[in-house]
């Protein structure tokens, strides 16, 4: 073999990949058919779930430095201010939850920040243009190279090539009525401390949204049409009805059209599908960059000790399926920016199989103090854990979700699935005083 992990496509579910695969020190490679990063900011909103996953990936630091929590909503009528509010007031860190808020950063920057953490280069510039596979790996045609791999995985984004290749249906639709001009532009006579939208009903609606850590602002608007400097200047001149609101530059500019799909299998073989190449999705509520780094982070543990691979599907298609659902709901709600709750936070996320009180198998493992540190810290790393806890032990995946909770149930988790026992540790954890 080559490597153990081709990995293709370099955005954040990707890389989120490339970096859970470094730290267990699984050989891969990372490729993109683009010849730089990307640098526009299709979505800009962290979960404070993803933000769990990048504190045990050791990159919450620069991410948190990056960002910013509790920007204000402002609403006009041309120059009067409608309202103001904050969708996430009253969300503030607990011990338990200590990312309790959505943050804004633009994806650019996510990306940049796991660029930077990774041991080796992505491959920018280097198309997959077929693979084949067989029963013990993936052979792969990349530029002018052809690589033998133990597994593949398609992070290529909606128009999956992996995906079309697989023959996996994308099953869903298309909706023409839901289209949206975005991107990032520079504008003066605005203020970078409040998100500023204007317009009274659904076709006339503009956003404009400080990217935080730039000098750049998220345009959104709903319209259609070829997008260009002009449209976007005619669209700001319109809506806002202030002379003094002025467009500079654009850096990207897009139509989204949106399309509510997924896949009908995340696997087939030795080749995965993750992100955006498994499932789309309305924009609303920034859950699409934050579920695919989630897939990625599902799915990173299972490749590298090569056990429970199955349950990849099973774990992460019936939350692309809640995804779509969700997404849609806000988007056609005619108030995409109401208050969020637990299931835009995922936080309330889980792989339960069976209903009961308090915290069961499947559920994400909680923070918390004890005599020897924050829990997060305790797990952090790329083995299973067990907490020793005064009234009993838990077992706890490397992602972070409950495996199994009491001793016996634990014993019979690791009789099931023995590989694990190989990456696995106990610490004691006494509660703090």
């Amino acid at each position: 073999m080559d490597t153990q992990v081709l990995i293709i496509g370099a955005g954040p579910t990707g890389l989120t990949l490339a970096l859970d695969l470094s730290r267990r020190g699984v050989p891969f490679r990372i490729v993109d058919a683009s010849s730089a990063p990307f640098a526009g900011s299709r979505g800009k909103g962290l979960q404070p779930r993803s933000m769990e996953v990048f504190h045990d990936l050791g990159v919450i630091e620069p991410v948190l430095a990056s960002g910013r929590f509790h920007m204000t909503m402002r609403a006009y009528n041309g120059r009067e201010v409608l309202r103001e509010w904050d969708v996430h007031e009253g969300r503030h860190p607990t011990t338990d939850r200590p990312y309790a808020s959505t943050m804004l950063i633009p994806q650019f920057r996510v990306e940049q920040i796991l660029r930077e953490a990774l041991p080796q280069p992505v491959e920018y510039g280097t198309a997959l243009t077929s693979f084949s596979q067989d029963d013990d790996g993936v052979t792969a045609v990349i530029g002018s190279e052809t690589v033998r791999a133990k597994y593949l995985v398609g992070c290529d984004g909606g128009k999956s090539f992996v995906r079309k290749r697989l023959g996996v249906q994308f099953v869903g639709e298309t909706r023409e009525d839901l289209r949206m001009l975005v991107g990032d532009v520079r504008v003066s006579g605005l203020d970078r401390e409040h998100w500023h939208s204007w317009g009274g009903s659904p076709g006339r609606w503009l956003a404009l949204c400080p990217l935080p850590g730039t000098d750049l602002f998220q345009f959104q608007a709903a319209g259609d049409g070829e997008p260009s400097f002009e449209l976007y200047q005619r669209i700001i001149r319109e809506r806002t009805g202030l002379d003094d609101v002025v467009l500079h530059d654009a850096t990207w500019m897009s139509l989204y059209r949106t399309n509510i799909r997924m896949v009908d299998r995340f696997r087939t073989g030795r080749v995965f599908l993750a992100g955006d190449a498994a499932h789309v999705h309305s924009p609303a509520g920034a859950q699409g960059m934050n579920t695919g780094i989630q897939d990625a982070y599902n799915l990173g543990w299972k490749v590298a000790m090569e056990t429970l691979l199955d349950t990849y599907e099973s774990e992460r298609k019936p939350v692309a399926e809640w995804l779509l659902g969700l997404t849609t709901k806000i988007m056609t709600s005619g108030d995409p920016f109401a208050k969020r709750d637990d299931e835009t936070l995922q936080l309330s996320l889980s792989y339960r199989t069976s209903d009961g009180p308090g915290l069961q198998p499947g559920d994400r493992m909680p923070d918390g103090k004890t005599e020897q540190g924050r829990i997060f810290d305790l797990l952090r790393g790329p083995d299973f854990v067990t907490l020793d806890f005064p009234d009993g032990p838990v077992l706890v995946r490397p992602d972070g979700y409950v495996a199994a909770i009491g001793r016996s149930a634990i014993d019979a988790y690791f009789g099931a699935n023995p590989v694990t026992q190989l990456h696995h540790r106990r610490v004691a954890a006494r509660t703090a005083a």
